[in-house]
Formats: structure tokens, sequence, C-alpha cells
């Protein structure tokens, strides 16, 4: 939005560019201000700045779901499946080392289409060689589409009302929300570096 967003609740940001984004690490939604004449394309990576004299673009705030335009939600789940894709072996890590979250619920089944017949299979399967890509999650388990699951349910989470958070950490916090912190984890067990 190079000239401001009309409706945002921040004075500053009626005024100035502001875009919408997400983190590729952490998976946070939030709203930069672009350095002076440059306006980021959707689905543009770009450097944010960490530190006040850094180069980049700066960090607003966290924003929540509620808060996305009409036309960052819309371009939000092929942003989400670019992300998954890209650090395809971290998810793939997830089907091999999900565990249950309490004796009636296990880390998988909060993966929209997967019921307990599809858990069984997963387990089953995982247990024989672990996961090594999409593709063989998809040939062994015969799910249609894995990243897809893992983009429906990271949506699931960014949009709030959930209960057990797999990827994203719940914003605002409450005390009736879990986060399990997979992606902490994950990143930890595959050795996983950004790239920038």
């Amino acid at each position: 939005m190079p000239y401001g967003n009309p409706i945002d609740r921040h004075p500053q940001h009626r005024r100035m560019p502001v875009a919408q984004a997400i983190g590729s690490k952490w998976l946070t939604l939030v709203e930069i201000e672009p350095l002076p004449n440059i306006v980021p394309t959707i689905g543009e990576r770009v450097p944010i700045a960490t530190t006040p004299n850094a180069p980049g673009h700066r960090v607003s705030d966290r924003i929540t779901y509620a808060d996305l335009t009409t036309v960052a939600r819309e371009n939000l789940p092929s942003i989400v499946r670019k992300i998954v894709v890209e650090k395809e072996r971290v998810f793939v890590e997830f089907f091999n080392v999900a565990e249950p979250i309490n004796i009636r619920l296990h880390s998988l089944e909060l993966l929209p289409g997967v019921g307990k017949k599809t858990l069984m299979q997963i387990l089953a399967e995982r247990k024989k060689k672990p996961f090594e890509s999409f593709e063989d999650i998809q040939k062994r388990v015969r799910i249609n589409d894995p990243a897809k699951l893992i983009v429906d349910r990271i949506i699931k989470e960014l949009q709030g009302g959930e209960r057990y958070y797999l990827f994203v950490e719940p914003y605002p916090r409450n005390p009736d929300h879990r986060f399990l912190n997979y992606l902490r984890f994950l990143y930890e067990r595959v050795g996983y570096r950004d790239p920038w």
C-alpha cells in the first residue's frame, strides 16, 4: 500500500507506505515500512532490518489474520505454500517425528484430512523407513498433497481460534492456547539455516 492503509488502527500507518508480510522462518504476520522509493511486489522476499541501523525494511507491528487486507488474504495460501515447499525437508521431518499430544489426540491429526485411519498408515510407514520427501509421503500413504495439509494447518493457525498450535505462535497469547513449537524443534533436528 504505497500511500498507507486507510483503515489501519495506527494513525501513522494511514499516511505512510506500508506492506503486509509473513516471516519465512517463524511464519509471523507483520506490517513493514518499505524503504523509500521501493514498492515490494506480492510474493517478493525482502530483507528485514534486525537492528535500528541495519539495512532493510522495518517491521512496524505484528498483526493478526483479521488485520490483513483482502488482497493479502487471497495471496496468503500461495505464499505459505511457497515457504513450505522451499522448506520441504523441515516439514517432511514433521511427518517422521510428530508425537501424540495426549492419550486421545496425535499431532498429525491436527492436519486437515488426517483421521485415525490415515494416522495409522503414516505411523506404520514411518516405522518401516523415515519419509524423505512430500512425493515419498504421497506414494507410501496415498495422501494427494502432503504440502497442502501443512499449508492448510498453518493458515488455520494464522486465523486463530485453535486449541493447539503446531507451527505458528498464537497472537495474541491466550492461556487456553497450547503452543507446541514444532518449528524450533524441526529446525534444530534438520540443521536448518535461514538463507539470509
